[in-house]
């Protein structure tokens, strides 16, 4: 019995040893991230709004499947025309990572998509823009009065618009407001269908440089900012939080090429598109992308959004955006660069 008794002590005192070993309130199997072989037959979904650019180059790189690969993470890419169907792939779980703009984000939160958003990408001011035929005479937001205005709904550009007339006196009923998606909204201005369109880089810049169009109002000259993030899936973050990392990562070493390479990936986006060097030149200058933290400033314009589409009655709630906001990763990804 003796020997039984000290038997059992050994074996307490072992049980308690092994358990102070761990972290205070960590379970050991429970940090999927630390362990290589938790990642097993798994496949992170990345988004993108269209094809080529930046990412495109990253995708003929592999850049992203090499760094998953080391963990044993397979990658599939998803395209997209604008931001809304991004977060209703998020919100059905066929989609893992997206970039775009505040908007949809703001729609988003209120219709309970779990996501977070992890940086900041375009600083907003001059990514945004109404554009006008280069015949328009039209000066200013007051002189659209009347005239048929195409925007895709929902998207960042859909909130500037919105916003935009809202400060200037102008009512959604004094314009005819035609909602399409890009593929659409482009022939239809060509051809006159549509007065002005409201809309996004590269097709502000595209048809600015081409002589298909010009700027008539921009965040800048307004006040109304536009910025854009990247976004997680919640369930994805939580479970994954190294992925998470790792995805910012992957993409500061594509931003340090771009950023290394400019002459090149300038020429490389020109063939892409069929655009004069010019062109990209000019998208490069009017909206060069980041990757960095969520400033409390962006936060709060973000919050002005938010409030506004609720007044607008465009989404069915009002929401506090800081709940989305966690700038831990990025801060994470810029300790270290990826090699």
């Amino acid at each position: 019995m003796k020997q039984m008794r000290s038997i059992a002590i050994i074996l307490l005192l072992l049980t308690v040893w092994i358990s102070g070993c761990a972290k205070p309130g960590q379970d050991a199997s429970a940090d999927k991230s630390a362990n290589k072989g938790s990642y097993e037959g798994l496949t992170v979904k990345l988004g993108v709004q269209g094809s080529g650019g930046l990412f495109g180059k990253a995708r003929e790189e592999r850049w992203f499947e090499d760094e998953f690969g080391k963990l044993g993470v397979k990658v599939e890419w998803a395209e997209f025309q604008s931001g809304p169907p991004m977060t209703e792939a998020m919100a059905s779980n066929r989609l893992d990572f997206a970039g775009l703009g505040n908007m949809p984000i703001v729609a988003a939160q209120a219709a309970d998509i779990p996501f977070k958003v992890i940086s900041q990408t375009l600083e907003g001011k001059n990514n945004v823009a109404i554009i006008v035929p280069p015949d328009s005479t039209a000066k200013e937001l007051n002189d659209l009065k009347g005239t048929k205005i195409a925007v895709a709904k929902g998207s960042n550009a859909y909130n500037f618009l919105y916003r935009s007339i809202s400060e200037a006196g102008i009512k959604p009923s004094d314009l005819e407001i035609i909602q399409l998606q890009p593929d659409e909204a482009q022939p239809a201005f060509e051809s006159g269908g549509v007065d002005a369109w409201a809309t996004w880089d590269p097709y502000i810049t595209l048809n600015a440089l081409t002589g298909k169009g010009k700027v008539l109002v921009d965040g800048e000259k307004l006040g109304v900012l536009s910025p854009s993030f990247n976004i997680v899936r919640k369930d994805f973050a939580d479970q994954y939080p190294d992925l998470v990392t790792l995805y910012l990562k992957v993409l500061n070493k594509t931003l340090a090429w771009e950023q290394e390479n400019r002459e090149e990936a300038i020429q490389l986006y020109a063939e892409e598109r069929g655009v004069p060097i010019e062109v990209i030149q000019g998208t490069f200058d009017r909206a060069h992308m980041i990757n960095i933290p969520v400033s409390d400033e962006i936060i709060a314009e973000q919050q002005k959004t938010a409030d506004f589409q609720y007044e607008q009655k465009t989404i069915r709630k009002k929401i506090d955006v800081k709940e989305v906001f966690d700038n831990r990763y990025i801060e994470e990804a810029l300790k270290d660069e990826l090699k």
